[in-house]
């Protein structure tokens, strides 16, 4: 049976290289859909901003991390603007990490 917080665990290994926190604790990823029976799973997520110049990057990472949860068949990415990403989206412990909070 795939899990959504073991999917979330393979996504936590992505580092935004530009920020040096994984893209979950960065506030990223806005939902995790698994249809069990197929081994379908959407990402639905969003980047720091429109321009982000790493959009074709995450495309590729997203999709292989998600692949290596046991029963995954496919993953794909539901890249989305609404709601817009903020810093307060940024988990504590990210927050705590890029200085943001003490």
């Amino acid at each position: 049976m795939i899990n959504e917080e073991r999917i979330r665990e393979e996504l936590r290994t992505i580092i935004d290289p530009e920020l040096g926190i994984n893209i979950v604790d960065l506030g990223l990823i806005y939902d995790v859909g698994i249809v069990q029976n197929t081994g379908e799973v959407e990402i639905i997520m969003t980047l720091t901003s429109p321009g982000c110049p790493l959009s074709m990057v995450f495309e590729d990472w997203v999709p292989a991390a998600v692949k290596r949860v046991p029963g995954v068949q496919n993953a794909r990415i539901n890249l989305v603007w609404e709601p817009a990403w903020n810093p307060d989206k940024i988990s504590e412990e990210a927050k705590e990490e890029l200085g943001i909070i003490q």
